[in-house]
């Protein structure tokens, strides 16, 4: 096939196409199905978040998508390539394309090594130019996310939460991946930062073209950067569609209680989804 056609083929399917995917865990009483006959697409530069409460499955998903699980059936297909059940040997060359931004921004970075040997720690593993075009490579990441050039030779214990977090985004980037998954990648993080990284989320999506899966719990994070949304509870998707409709329209119960619990200020934690207020058509706010 020539590459004309595979190009055409390449853009009439979805980046990410996720088909009954099932993924349990052994437990002492039989196996625990933390993911159940899950199905959805992603559209290349598009943004789908995956919202539910604590427990309902979103991180399990999150992780099996970028194979650090393996599913126990189902398909994950990326760019016409079935992933969920390649050995690692075949797996390994498409794992760039798929990266992850991970919750906890403490947790989630060596605290031995620079900013910038973090950043180009992923291009020293696949085995990307010499030392110091990986070395110049990490610096112009990291000044793409906002951090000054004194960053560059700091450890993580040195920076705020919000500053770990976009080094993990710029670590994420390295390898110029055509998709990166957010797992509650602003929820450690307060009001004003979330603000922050979202923001450098959207830019850097309108330059790239990348896109998005965001796991999420914050309905407030889910309206700001998503077009799209699938609802899980206990493993499966109930409601789908896009983000500004189920948002002001939930069809399913349990989407309007998650709607309920976003809209009490007790139970809101990050940015506070006041738009909900304003988008929910009359006689449908709770």
């Amino acid at each position: 096939m020539n590459s004309a056609a595979e190009s055409g083929q390449a853009a009439g399917r979805p980046l990410l196409a996720v088909e009954n995917l099932v993924v349990e865990y052994p437990t002492a009483h039989g196996p625990f199905r933390a993911v159940d006959q899950v199905s959805f697409q992603l559209e290349r530069g598009g943004t789908l978040a995956v919202v539910g409460e604590s427990g309902c499955g979103k991180s399990t998903l999150a992780r099996a998508l970028v194979r650090l699980l393996k599913p126990t059936s189902g398909r994950i297909v990326l760019d016409g390539t079935d992933i969920a059940t390649l050995p690692e040997r075949r797996l390994r060359p498409l794992r760039r394309r798929v990266q992850m931004v991970f919750q906890d921004p403490y947790g989630s970075l060596d605290p031995h090594l620079t900013a910038q040997q973090i950043v180009a720690e992923p291009l020293r593993l696949s085995g990307v130019g010499d030392k110091a075009e990986r070395a110049r490579r990490a610096a112009e990441l990291i000044d793409r996310v906002g951090l000054p050039s004194s960053a560059l030779h700091r450890r993580p214990p040195e920076f705020s939460g919000g500053q770990r977090q976009r080094i993990g985004i710029a670590r994420a980037l390295a390898s110029r991946p055509d998709l990166l998954v957010c797992d509650e990648a602003t929820s450690a993080l307060d009001v004003s930062v979330q603000a922050q990284v979202l923001e450098l989320l959207r830019e850097l999506q309108a330059e790239t073209g990348i896109a998005y899966l965001v796991i999420a719990h914050n309905l407030g994070v889910v309206r700001a950067i998503s077009t799209d949304v699938v609802v899980m509870h206990a493993g499966r998707i109930v409601e789908s569609g896009p983000t500004a409709d189920i948002l002001a329209s939930p069809a399913e119960s349990y989407t309007r209680a998650l709607r309920r619990a976003a809209l009490d200020p007790t139970a809101v934690r990050g940015v506070k989804p006041r738009h909900l207020l304003t988008t929910a058509p009359e006689g449908t706010r709770p």
